[in-house]
């Protein structure tokens, strides 16, 4: 492995089998003189058969089927159905793309958080933990390595070279980072089986994502004084030069043997490219001097070029920039300091208080705001330690950095401590709104408003966010906030639908048309009988009121079936009736337009149409005395419409009647009309007659027996038949003169 001809030709896997080779060589003289039984071990802690993470999932499921109590194989088959999730992609992995495998290690971080803190049986053995974390670490570090093996990494284009290690790093430090956190954070703060030793970091892979990280800092540094030289000097930096100390070596075969020779090419490097970076400092010396005036690009500067500041011959030519970027650090990190100090004492969205999110609920609100201004913090200490750790003043800056962390994670401390107080105050209180046990009434009918009442308040909605981005902060819930939260999620779903179900049924009667409230009587009826019954809980009447409980989610789900059932059935009749109700409105408004002397026959069709839908209803089960005060609405509705055409029919009815043919004849020696002047006289009245008494024979919707409200209509526009009555005396005195101008002929 020391050989650099040996090494590139390996496997990568050899370097971790000669490790486990050594480990169960060690294990097997450790256990000399043991009883071999001849039989599969099955022993938790015997963990050295497990070189990848298939081997742990197959330990499980083999336990399953052939553990020796019933117990035994219960929990090894709930945790291979937990490792279910990535079981698939870690059998199959060089089949996964690089972009799904940065997906992998989130799913494996989430996976193994879930086999840890599982309760349904005896916890995860730490050791088998441990174990799995590292050999997860082995085959997503030899996946990596396998991807990345087509790679030229000294001769293929900057841009794709640079691309890929960093897909690799970024899968190689987010498992690193998921095991020092769950090991050193989570897991450590989880109440009813914390971690008991130290965070742990898988280090080979660790070790990995530093070698790829510094291969592309090698190809970073090689481009940039490319960049940054004049052209003639550039062949001094020939990638066949610079890189030649590399040529037979494989940086991504990491593993202790070659870490020599490694260390010697990279000398070769820096020897090979002191010359350029001499040249290049002074070219950044002079470019930094232009904006060490304006703190932000002075900032940037240094972040654009980070990776040839940090290299020691050019650190040491920006000796004078580098203290200007400390000063203008410590003047940014009091500053916030100073911001912290004028908003940490009030309520969020004030002048004086933290800057709002959105949609967070204030304890959370503040821990992210002040968590903003610690990774600002930490990320100004991170710029310092990497370009300016070197400098005098580097350690007071370190020092007020610090301090300022200090005050910062004490007031996020407190702020969660002030949450956790409250809320245990709250429980203790049962007028609070988050005290909620099974056994508690969760609805309540009050006959006294007719108003039907959830007990489930909107504080606990908030307490269920809160406990949840609490907890995803990483903060440790106490047991009874924990207890409170899982008793409010396990009712919050039914919760939200019974309030859904109370809003429908209180405001049902708004939906309602008032004219048709008497025909949905009876689904409402059946609906508030659904409410009251509340089958195996304890129902008593009290005060009035009708008292439900409920401590079966079970019954609960089947009893929520049955009000949503009996709501929805009351929702269709609604509709169902309000569509009625749209299309009479506009037949009726059609009605007002028709007009009542020429359009007779239209005016009874469409009456009849009407007639016709409450005939419909009716056969659909309505009864005819739920329906009369639907019946009397339409009457006033249809008593509008004749109105409006009648008296438009007064108005204009000596012009709209029907015409009669009147013949002048001279006969037996006189002037005489044909038909008679007193029948003509008789027919104009009867007609004018029959128009007048439509109110009288009109009966709109009514059913028989019912009042009729249109016969009044007569007496309510008695006014308008004097005019019509003058009008046709002068048109028969006009009918007069024309027979007079005949007599007057001699």
């Amino acid at each position: 492995m020391r050989d650099e001809r040996w090494s590139s030709a390996f496997d990568p896997k050899l370097a971790g089998l000669l490790s486990e080779l050594e480990q169960g060589l060690g294990s097997v003289i450790r256990r000399a003189g043991t009883e071999d039984t001849g039989k599969r071990s099955h022993r938790e802690d015997d963990i050295l058969g497990i070189l990848t993470p298939v081997d742990e999932f197959q330990y499980w499921a083999d336990l399953s089927e052939s553990g020796d109590r019933s117990t035994v194989r219960e929990r090894a088959s709930h945790f291979s159905e937990l490792f279910k999730p990535i079981e698939k992609d870690y059998s199959g992995l060089d089949g996964v793309c690089l972009s799904d495998a940065v997906e992998l290690v989130e799913v494996s971080r989430d996976t193994l958080d879930d086999v840890w803190r599982q309760n349904d049986h005896d916890p995860f053995p730490e050791t088998r933990m441990l174990r799995l974390m590292d050999v997860i670490g082995g085959a997503l570090g030899r996946y990596v390595q396998k991807k990345l093996s087509g790679v030229k990494l000294f001769m293929d284009p900057f841009l794709s070279v640079r691309e890929s290690l960093r897909v690799g790093v970024v899968i190689c430090e987010q498992w690193v980072s998921a095991c020092e956190h769950l090991s050193g954070q989570v897991w450590k703060r989880y109440a009813p089986y914390p971690w008991k030793g130290d965070k742990h970091r898988p280090q080979a892979l660790h070790s990995l994502a530093q070698r790829l990280d510094e291969v592309v800092t090698i190809r970073t540094v090689h481009e940039k004084l490319l960049r940054l030289l004049p052209g003639g000097k550039q062949q001094a930096l020939a990638s066949a030069r610079v890189f030649e100390p590399f040529s037979g070596l494989n940086p991504l075969h990491y593993n202790p043997y070659t870490e020599p020779l490694w260390r010697a090419a990279v000398a070769q490097f820096e020897r090979a490219i002191a010359p350029a970076e001499q040249e290049v400092a002074g070219r950044l010396k002079a470019y930094i001097a232009d904006v060490q005036d304006n703190p932000q690009q002075l900032l940037q500067a240094f972040q654009k070029h980070k990776e040839l500041i940090r290299r020691p011959n050019v650190s040491k030519e920006l000796q004078s920039e580098r203290e200007t970027l400390l000063a203008r650090l410590l003047e940014y990190i009091k500053g916030l300091r100073t911001d912290f100090e004028g908003r940490c004492h009030g309520a969020p969205g004030e002048k004086s208080g933290p800057l709002t999110g959105r949609n967070l609920p204030e304890v959370v609100n503040n821990i992210v705001w002040v968590r903003q201004l610690l990774h600002k913090v930490e990320d100004s200490i991170k710029i310092a330690e990497a370009l300016l750790s070197d400098l005098s003043g580097f350690r007071s800056f370190l020092r007020f950095c610090d301090d300022l962390l200090e005050v910062l994670r004490a007031y996020e401390q407190e702020q969660f401590d002030d949450w956790s107080r409250d809320i245990l105050s709250g429980l203790s209180d049962p007028k609070s709104g988050i005290s909620l046990q099974a056994s508690n009434r969760v609805m309540e009918l009050d006959h006294i408003d007719g108003k039907l009442k959830i007990h489930y308040s909107d504080r606990l909605v908030t307490l269920l966010r809160e406990v949840r981005q609490l907890s995803a902060l990483g903060f440790p819930i106490p047991a009874k906030i924990q207890q409170a939260a899982n008793t409010a999620d396990k009712f919050y779903r039914q919760a939200i639908i019974l309030k859904q179900v109370a809003h429908f049924y209180n405001t049902i009667d708004q939906q309602m048309i008032p004219s048709q409230r008497p025909m949905m009587l009876n689904y409402a009826l059946a609906f508030e009988q659904v409410i009251k019954q509340n089958p195996r809980s304890q129902s008593r009447e009290s005060g009035g009121k009708l008292q439900i409980t409920w401590d079966n989610p079970k019954e609960l789900e089947v009893y929520i079936g049955k009000l949503q059932s009996a709501a929805e059935r009351l929702s269709t009749e609604n509709r169902k009736l309000r569509k009625w109700h749209t299309d009479f409105t506009e037949k009726v408004v059609t009605l007002m337009t028709v007009d009542l002397l020429r359009h007779q026959q239209r005016w009874k069709d469409g009456l009849q149409e009407l007639r016709t839908g409450f005939a419909t209803l009716e056969a659909q089960g309505f009864r005819s005395g739920e329906m009369k005060a639907w019946r009397q609405h339409w009457n006033h509705q249809l008593y509008k419409a004749l109105e409006h055409q009648y008296q438009t029919g007064l108005e204009a009815l000596n012009k709209n009647l029907p015409e009669i043919h009147i013949d002048l004849t001279f006969k037996q020696g006189r002037l005489q009309f044909r038909p008679p002047f007193e029948e003509v006289r008789a027919k104009y009245f009867r007609e004018m007659k029959r128009f007048i008494s439509i109110p009288n024979q009109f009966k709109g919707v009514s059913a028989q027996g019912e009042e009729l409200i249109f016969s009044v209509m007569i007496d309510r526009n008695a006014s308008g038949f004097l005019t019509i009555f003058s009008k046709a005396e002068d048109l028969f005195s006009r009918l007069l003169g024309v027979q007079d101008k005949f007599k007057a002929i001699p």
